[in-house]
């Protein structure tokens, strides 16, 4: 079910901090009628780093609630304490999502020993199917595809696939040639998707989808290159200051949320939010 197009959800604060409930529920709106085909919940995209347990507890139990079974969920499950992920998975209530996303350890770097360990013993902790998350532009580490192979080989029965957000598409097509079909590789980088499925890739995971739902299921169904180079300058502009500044820019620029994250995380500057506005009104002539 973990395949298409898949929105990594941000979680949308009020002025105070909190998170803005009624916000959440305008946002997973636009997700349902936007035709995309599931959802990941307090991933990276989503802050999760920033938030308490309790309050992850709280959005992971009302966007389960508000889907109700409309469309598969995936929950960001990761860390860089592999005993601390492991305890976590035991006491996390995962009714109602299909997989967790679990990203490489950062700041340790570990070596590809320590994180084909680190992500065997993920795996036989979860109850439910695993999805490998290689981001080294956030970890400073990069999950080679040997070493995926290796983990998948491990544990066959838990890990369905991996998100590759590396950025080298060499790298990536290397993986799919390995997987065989054998585990779902899925874009991570909304700017090179139609070539990661051009490649047999299994679709993309997708920051931009926040705001841009139906295009971006075009650009991953379709394999519409015409309209992915189409949003080429506003994929660099949902970038330029980190995510998830860019895309929440944008989504309260169209009135969908209020335009707050948690420190270190700060809004866009105002030279970014009007070329976000161009670009919106290039993107709707």
């Amino acid at each position: 079910m973990i395949k298409g197009l898949g929105t990594a959800l941000i979680t949308p604060f009020q002025a105070d901090g909190s998170v803005d409930f009624d916000a959440l529920a305008r946002l997973l709106d636009t997700q349902l009628t936007g035709k995309v085909d599931y959802i990941v919940v307090l991933g990276t995209t989503g802050e999760a780093a920033t938030m308490t347990e309790a309050e992850k507890r709280e959005v992971r139990e009302y966007i389960r609630k508000y889907v109700d079974g409309r469309l598969p969920l995936v929950l960001g499950v990761g860390g860089n304490n592999t005993a601390a992920v492991c305890e976590s998975l035991k006491t996390i209530d995962l009714t109602g999502f299909e997989a967790i996303l679990s990203v490489c350890p950062y700041y340790n770097k570990p070596n590809q020993e320590g994180l084909f360990q680190h992500f065997c013993a993920v795996a036989k902790a979860s109850p439910v199917p695993v999805i490998l998350y290689n981001v080294p532009g956030r970890t400073g580490v990069n999950l080679l595809p040997e070493t995926v192979m290796r983990i998948y080989e491990a544990v066959p029965d838990k890990i369905v696939g991996i998100k590759e957000a590396s950025g080298n598409v060499e790298q990536i097509k290397h993986l799919i040639d390995l997987a065989k079909g054998k585990l779902l590789v899925i874009s991570g980088d909304d700017g090179i998707a139609c070539e990661i499925m051009e490649a047999g890739g299994a679709g993309l995971i997708s920051v931009a989808s926040n705001a841009f739902a139906e295009d971006f299921w075009d650009i991953v169904h379709k394999k519409d290159q015409a309209k992915q180079a189409k949003y080429e300058q506003m994929v660099r502009l949902l970038f330029k200051e980190g995510n998830p500044v860019g895309i929440k820019a944008v989504l309260a620029q169209k009135g969908i949320i209020q335009n707050y994250l948690r420190l270190p995380l700060v809004p866009a500057s105002q030279e970014l939010e009007e070329e976000l506005k161009v670009e919106s009104l290039k993107l709707k002539a």
